[in-house]
């Protein structure tokens, strides 16, 4: 398996290559030269896997197809290390519950940090020590974060060896418990900066930083983000296991709705679609944030900039401009790197947005790739919080929120075809918006009392790349 640029750079590279680089030498992400296809046969397979074998197995299953430059008996320790019942809380790992008739949630977070990033950020943590040990080298993450990401990732590298953390977040824009989770740990090799800006600020800086190739290549730069194809491939798996879960035949069709800021969940969604899993719509659902909402029903994709970057309850998903969009607009274009560069590089860099309202390609979002979207607001989510819990018994956060208000906007008519919503965080993150909704505070597990109290361990700075750069050279000396 080679993987190829979005932006047509002329190398092909293999996966442990590509998991320590980050993005690509001309500016884009990392795909595979082709999505592996999934038959009836195989499917079969896998839904027998899961039942009999669990999650674990079915991640090495999907991974395998993707990973041949790890022997097979490590990558299936791997997964077996990664995707445990110690770790995330159920042996399911990601069950699927019935919210009412034919609408669903996926649980995703059960693992330590209680978001979903937690899914694929324990795998690559695992993988980062193995790959590293196997080189003999050191690596330094540089990630931006606005709640889940830095956290995931944080508790997923801490301690391991080889790896440092630099990651960026916007300062005072995430919620009270999603800070005191990352400022509070004081590892050695974990760094925290608050860059005074908004996510696409912190963005802009690791993409900046990763395209300085002497300085990558000086103080071993890699990422976290999704903008990193490992992550989002772990991501993939969870698809898997959501369909397998909700049907008993491969006759059977689902969608899925996915809270979406930075498109990397749902752009795990396209590929696990690509590879013959039968999805019907993968619904988009945002939050006031609407870009991604605005391109799917228009064509025009406009990036808002800090100024018109909205500061919401469902802070997660308060980002302008999706750095996985151009994997999904990579496909859309006919996997066309120089029309793919003109789109971003050009574009989204110099105009802050393109139209692809007239072109034939847009068509096929929906027709051949099922997307579709929605959004929500402050009162939508604050409602959907009251009724998922007075009426259902059931209490979901913000982000969680925007997708079932979404979801039920595209639920399949005559009620046979399942919708899953993928769970974003456990409510205690947004425990603020809740007290607001409900009246009452969330349920918070007992190693998370008084983490805001804890001793926080950050730096703040200007949206500066160079100061950015000048703070990791200090610190890996």
């Amino acid at each position: 398996m080679l993987y190829l640029s979005t932006r047509g750079h002329a190398d092909r590279k293999r996966f442990c290559d590509i998991l320590l680089e980050g993005l690509a030498p001309d500016g884009g992400l990392y795909l595979p030269e082709q999505y592996p296809r999934i038959d009836d046969a195989r499917l079969t397979q896998l839904r027998e896997t899961l039942a009999t074998k669990g999650y674990a197995a079915l991640a090495f299953e999907i991974l395998s197809l993707y990973i041949d430059d790890i022997p097979a008996d490590d990558l299936r320790a791997l997964c077996a290390k990664t995707y445990t019942q110690e770790v995330f809380g159920t042996a399911a790992i990601a069950p699927v519950r019935q919210l009412e008739g034919n609408l669903l949630i996926e649980a995703l977070s059960n693992g330590p940090t209680l978001a979903f990033k937690d899914m694929a950020m324990q795998l690559l943590g695992n993988l980062f020590e193995y790959e590293l040990a196997r080189r003999s080298e050191e690596l330094n993450i540089l990630g931006a974060t606005s709640g889940d990401t830095g956290s995931a990732a944080e508790y997923a590298m801490r301690g391991k060896k080889g790896v440092r953390v630099f990651m960026t977040s916007p300062d005072g824009r995430m919620s009270p418990f999603q800070q005191a989770q990352m400022f509070s740990l004081q590892d050695e090799n974990i760094h925290n900066i608050a860059i005074e800006g908004v996510f696409d600020d912190c963005q802009d800086i690791v993409k900046a930083v990763s395209n300085d190739h002497a300085f990558k290549a000086r103080y071993k730069i890699g990422t976290v983000n999704s903008i990193n194809w490992a992550r989002l491939l772990a991501q993939v798996v969870y698809y898997f296991a959501g369909y397998l879960q909700a049907t008993t035949t491969n006759a059977e069709k689902v969608s899925f709705t996915v809270p979406s800021g930075n498109f990397g969940n749902i752009c795990a969604g396209h590929v696990a679609r690509q590879m013959g899993l039968p999805i019907a719509k993968l619904v988009v659902a945002t939050n006031e944030n609407d870009v991604l909402d605005e391109f799917f029903r228009t064509g025009v994709y406009q990036v808002r900039g800090a100024a018109h970057t909205y500061e919401t309850s469902s802070p997660s998903m308060d980002i302008s401009k999706a750095s996985n969009f151009e994997r999904f607009v990579f496909d859309l274009v006919g996997r066309d790197g120089a029309r793919t560069k003109a789109l971003f590089a050009e574009g989204v860099a110099r105009e802050g947005r393109f139209d692809l309202s007239q072109d034939p390609a847009f068509k096929k979002a929906a027709a051949q790739y099922g997307f579709v979207s929605g959004t929500s607001c402050h009162a939508d989510r604050l409602a959907t919080i009251k009724d998922c819990y007075q009426r259902l018994g059931q209490m979901i956060d913000t982000h969680t929120a925007d997708g079932v208000k979404v979801a039920r906007e595209h639920l399949d008519p005559s009620g046979a075809e399942p919708m899953l919503v993928l769970e974003t965080a456990l409510p205690i993150k947004f425990a603020a918006t809740i007290e607001e909704a409900l009246g009452r505070s969330p349920d918070r597990p007992a190693k998370f009392d008084g983490i805001e109290n804890l001793p926080k361990r950050v730096v703040v700075m200007a949206a500066d790349a160079e100061k950015v750069k000048a703070f990791i050279a200090d610190h890996c000396q």
